[in-house]
């Protein structure tokens, strides 16, 4: 907050060329996602029929939901790439929570029916038939898709991008549903059958807390959740030092309207300043916050009295 108070702009910031090029990069990662996701779905498919383990089926319909969920965010992206000012006059970026809510919501929904799929067989004592030969393939199959999500996880990782860093945490769920998987499929057919299914209700157990979890962070952003007090006092920080006339800071308001925030700043200037002063007062101010990158837009009120009550009543 020092450095953008005192130089009038962040840090930083990257080039148009370097924003270019990380938006190609972003959409490399989703198109890799997406035929990783499309490859080890039919790999998995082949694993599923040969072990018959309902842990590895498991993580095959999670699979299959991948490629379901990431159609899902590859439409989310490309629609926010493509804004319309007079239908979205303030952007799409909202569609980025919205995707994500339905991709947690569909992963949810899996881990239920997995739960019940194995609760069912944990009462009917059926486990999955045996067969060394084609453990090895299960075996070889499972453990190179837990590396290539491995590998695609640090991947997608390095990316600031909501979406990409969704593929990340559906790439991180992938390995450790197919390492329990894996693991309890092995563990049933060489001791006892209820490993399997014990395996695939840990796998459903963890994908609802998961990306229920998500979906409730999501659901605040889209509601218009205020922001911590920290960030508040920055924000206020900036805004009494960016100009000696400012007399007094009647409002500082910052609350979630999708990823980021909007930020509402009521300040009091002389009364007899004149209209260009307190303009260019003002909209400085305004570039200076958005500049923040955790602030997507900011709205900045000019007023040279603070006693009167707000402007904006909430409606019942």
């Amino acid at each position: 907050m020092e450095t953008m108070n005192t130089s009038g702009g962040l840090p930083g910031n990257l080039t148009d060329d370097e924003l270019k090029h990380l938006a190609q990069s972003e959409r490399m990662a989703i198109n890799v996602s997406n035929i990783a996701n499309l490859v080890l779905f039919m790999a998995k498919v082949f694993a599923s029929i040969e072990s018959r383990s309902l842990a590895v089926i498991a993580s095959t319909l999670d699979s299959l939901l991948d490629l379901l969920s990431g159609f899902i965010l590859w439409f989310t992206a490309h629609a926010m790439k493509n804004p319309n000012q007079y239908h979205y006059p303030i952007g799409k970026k909202r569609m980025q929570p919205v995707g994500i809510v339905v991709f947690a919501s569909v992963m949810a929904t899996l881990g239920l029916q997995i739960l019940l799929e194995s609760a069912r067989q944990l009462m009917a004592k059926v486990g999955p038939n045996t067969n060394p030969e084609k453990e090895k393939w299960m075996i070889g199959i499972m453990v190179s898709v837990t590396v290539v999500k491995f590998v695609l996880m640090v991947y997608c990782r390095r990316f600031e991008n909501e979406i990409v860093r969704a593929y990340a945490k559906d790439h991180f769920f992938d390995v450790v549903t197919n390492t329990v998987g894996l693991a309890t499929a092995v563990l049933a057919i060489r001791f006892y059958w209820w490993i399997d299914p014990t395996g695939a209700i840990i796998i459903a157990l963890y994908t609802i807390s998961t990306w229920a979890k998500t979906v409730l962070e999501n659901v605040w952003s889209l509601i218009g959740r205020t922001a911590p007090p920290d960030f508040l006092a920055k924000l206020t920080y900036l805004i009494w030092n960016h100009h000696e006339e400012i007399k007094h800071i009647d409002t500082v308001r910052a609350y979630t309207f999708g990823s980021h925030y909007f930020v509402e700043v009521d300040i009091v200037l002389p009364e007899d300043m004149v209209v260009s002063e307190a303009h260019n007062i003002g909209e400085t101010l305004q570039e200076k916050l958005e500049q923040v990158p955790e602030v997507e837009r900011a709205f900045v009120h000019i007023d040279f009295e603070f006693t009167h009550r707000p402007e904006h009543k909430s409606k019942v």
